[in-house]
């Protein structure tokens, strides 16, 4: 405790301190002076407010169609790195064979985003099982979802077509109805007659059967992708097929 009749020098702030002066009457002025701290302080302020943080660039995506290739698709975005580069980025989405590309595949084009994933919070186990199981894509029961759905059994198994070549000799074959048969030709008279969309003999249709489809010929996604394994084992592609075949 300070003596009696004496008073404590109060402490002076950065921001109070000051120099003092003799003017030129002899009068003593103080002068403010800003605190280093304070100074420091607002510089890095200034700074601060003046940077721009450069938020991450989405990429562009193309959602594959018919008769698309890894190699067109880059050829038709100058994509840099070219069809190897859209593969890389994209196998995830394609798999490891880079020629299985099926219409509806959505790909990510150019450099993909380094912005930082969004964290995840703890799922029940309900919802965990609806994400593993993606919904079934779902086809039209008419000759256009049946050529669409045939496609992409195709694109897994490696087998070429085009939705126009098919629909072409679908047309020629059948008029596209998937229960037409041949009754008076060749085959008919040795008992196994052209039958379905693409009029497969039996034979022809048991041989060249793809796994995963049904067993049944008049089927017509099953007639449709055995007879395009057939017509690419012997011709190369449904679509280099314009006649009997």
């Amino acid at each position: 405790m300070p003596a009696k009749g004496k008073h404590r020098r109060p402490k002076s702030s950065s921001l109070h301190r000051g120099i003092a002066a003799v003017g030129t009457g002899g009068a003593v002025l103080v002068l403010p002076v800003l605190g280093a701290t304070a100074a420091g302080a607002a510089t890095t302020g200034a700074a601060q407010a003046g940077t721009a943080v450069k938020p991450a660039a989405t990429p562009d995506t193309h959602v594959v169609a018919a008769g698309d290739s890894l190699s067109k698709i880059a050829r038709e975005h100058s994509l840099s790195g070219g069809w190897k580069k859209l593969y890389e980025d994209n196998r995830g989405v394609l798999g490891d064979d880079p020629k299985l590309i099926h219409p509806g595949l959505k790909l990510t084009l150019g450099k993909k985003s380094t912005a930082e994933p969004v964290k995840k919070t703890a799922a029940s186990p309900a919802s965990v099982e609806t994400a593993a199981a993606p919904a079934k894509k779902s086809y039209t029961n008419n000759l256009d979802g049946w050529i669409k759905e045939s496609l992409d059994i195709m694109a897994r198994h490696g087998i070429p077509g085009t939705y126009e070549g098919i629909h072409r000799n679908i047309m020629r074959e059948s008029s596209g109805n998937p229960w037409a048969i041949n009754n008076w030709d060749v085959n008919a008279a040795a008992g196994t007659p052209s039958k379905g969309l693409l009029q497969v003999i039996g034979p022809t249709f048991a041989a060249y059967h793809v796994p995963g489809t049904s067993t049944d010929s008049y089927d017509p996604v099953a007639n449709i992708t055995a007879a395009c394994n057939y017509a690419a084992d012997r011709y190369g592609s449904i679509d280099n097929v314009n006649g009997p075949y």
